[in-house]
């Protein structure tokens, strides 16, 4: 409800505490620090082992970024079945498995099978108990020749290169619709049961005049 005069509002105050409100980052520096100290203290602990998992190569989502390719949470279960790994033996040797995520692609299936199987080539697996080998463990020479590395450095994620260069737009092009094109095309795809059901219909009864 509106008020019908300007009156004084009475008992109220509009002044903020900004001392308890303002939040400054004086202290990005030593956050830094403590971050890179982090970083080397998990490195250490878990040496020889990489300090990151290996994450499958993702489309970005959205129109806009969807050309672009990056690190996905963790491998579906199809790509881990047909590279020959159970998920559980996966998340032991460095590989991170997202039960969640589905393939809609054969080429992103490929291209992850691929990363798997030549993650395994260069896998160095250590026994559990030393000198006291297992099969598929890696041999003495192997393990005594290991060192610590980053996936990211080994495994990089490289964008694809675009299939075609850009060019002018031709005339041609400019007078194609587009728009109208593909709005159709998606009516005639939603509708062909529809329209399919409507002209057997029509077909029956003009048989049954027919009759």
């Amino acid at each position: 409800m509106a008020i019908a005069k300007n009156y004084p509002i009475l008992s109220n105050h509009f002044r903020k505490h900004w001392q308890e409100r303002v939040r400054v980052h004086f202290d990005q520096p030593g956050r830094k620090l403590r971050r890179r100290t982090t970083r080397v203290k998990k490195a250490a602990l878990v040496a020889p082992r990489p300090v990151d998992s290996l994450r499958p190569v993702v489309r970005a989502p959205t129109i806009r970024y969807n050309r672009r390719v990056r690190a996905g949470k963790g491998f579906t279960l199809e790509e881990l079945k047909t590279a020959g790994i159970s998920p559980k033996f996966a998340k032991t040797i460095g590989i991170s498995v997202d039960h969640r995520r589905q393939n809609r692609s054969v080429e992103g299936l490929e291209a992850n099978v691929s990363r798997l199987k030549e993650y395994q080539a260069k896998l160095i697996l250590f026994p559990r108990k030393a000198g006291k080998p297992k099969k598929g463990d890696s041999s003495a020479e192997d393990v005594a020749a290991a060192t610590q590395t980053t996936l990211g450095s080994v495994f990089p994620i490289v964008q694809i290169a675009p299939e075609t260069e850009p060019r002018i737009i031709s005339e041609e092009a400019k007078a194609f619709e587009a728009f109208k094109t593909l709005r159709k095309a998606r009516s005639d795809a939603k509708y062909v049961g529809v329209r399919a059901k409507r002209a057997q219909a029509k077909a029956d009864e003009a048989a049954e005049k027919k009759k």
